[in-house]
Order: structure tokens, then sequence, then C-alpha cells
């Protein structure tokens, strides 16, 4: 079983183009995906499953990208004042999947309560200031950021946690020109470290 988990530094930074880039990059593990959001998407449960391949909704493009399944879940609210409670949604969600299933998240939040075997965080060139205060608790999580640029590059020692400068190997930046097709370079790193830690 594999777990990657794609996060992102602010909305609409292209995490689902990613998602669906490594769906596509990857088609031996048989993706299934799932949207973690805090935004209303009219669906009327907590958990639903797309069912159908497009291009209309996120989890429309998961299933046209490759993905065997896809789904689309928004936590419950909870407490006072109101926040969203992670957990018991997860775990509704973890009998629909099969044995061995590997999964794709697209979410931040998700990183408080399981470790995946990568976490790939999108990073806008110009959104500091727009920065979602889930993506900087993310950061010590991740494997590796990528970035939407003119020119496809690997940056080998990109970045090191913060706080964490002095102890941690510094972890690649993958550059890509267009989020949804994944450069050979990524796609070699992604290979070693998933069939190095998932069984297939």
């Amino acid at each position: 079983m594999a777990i990657i988990v794609v996060g992102g530094s602010s909305r609409g930074v292209g995490k689902t183009p990613l998602v669906c880039g490594l769906i596509a990059a990857l088609p031996e593990f048989r993706w299934t995906a799932v949207k973690i959001t805090t935004h209303d998407h009219g669906q009327p449960k907590p958990i639903w499953e797309e069912t159908t391949a497009g291009k209309g909704t996120d989890t429309a493009r998961y299933l046209a990208a490759g993905a065997v399944r896809a789904f689309l879940a928004t936590p419950p609210m909870r407490n006072h004042p109101p926040t969203r409670d992670l957990p018991p949604m997860l775990d509704e969600l973890w009998p629909h999947f099969g044995p061995g299933t590997n999964l794709i998240f697209e979410s931040n939040s998700i990183l408080e309560h399981l470790q995946p075997n990568l976490c790939l965080l999108v990073q806008g060139a110009s959104d500091h200031d727009r920065r979602k205060p889930s993506f900087t608790a993310a950061l010590r999580h991740a494997d590796a950021l990528v970035a939407h640029t003119p020119l496809n590059r690997v940056i080998s020692d990109g970045f090191c946690p913060r706080g964490q400068e002095s102890s941690s190997v510094a972890k690649p930046v993958f550059n890509l020109t267009a989020l949804e097709h994944i450069s050979p370079e990524m796609l070699f790193w992604l290979r070693d470290r998933l069939h190095g830690r998932a069984l297939l």
C-alpha cells in the first residue's frame, strides 16, 4: 500500500493538476484519489464517490487521469467556535478502501493524522501573503516541493524544513512547466521512493 499526500501553499496553486499528473505517470499503482476540502461542493453526504470521468470537477479529473476511484470528503464541523473535525471523517472513509489500496490525498491537514509514503507540496511563486497556515505546518512533513515554472528543473538541495536546518538532509524542489506532466527526473525520483517503500 502506498500513500501520497499532495498539499499546497494556497487555494488554486495547482494541487489538483499535480494529483492528476501523478495518477497518469504512475498507472501501475491503480490509485484511489481523495480530495479533502472545507468548501461546500453541493454534495449531499460528507463522503461522496465520483463515478464519471471528465473535466467538470476535481474528482472527475482524477478519474480522467486514470484513477480507479475518486472521492470528495468534507470533514464535519465541531466545537465552538466551529472547526472542521477530520478524524471522525477519516474513520468513515477507511472502510471504503479495500486491502492494499494505493491512495493519493489532496489535503494539507491530513498530515496531522497519518504518515504518508511521500508528501509533495505545491508552492506558488508569489503567494507568500496568502499562504495557508496548514501549509506552514505541512512543510515539516514534506519530502519535496513542486512549483510551476517556465522550465523543467530539479534543485536537488532546494529546501530544509524551517527549524530543522541543522538536522535535516536538504530536500528537492521540482520545477515543472505543467504540473499535470511529471518530468522524467521527477518520475525517476518518485519510482525510486515509492517502489522502495510500498508493496504493489
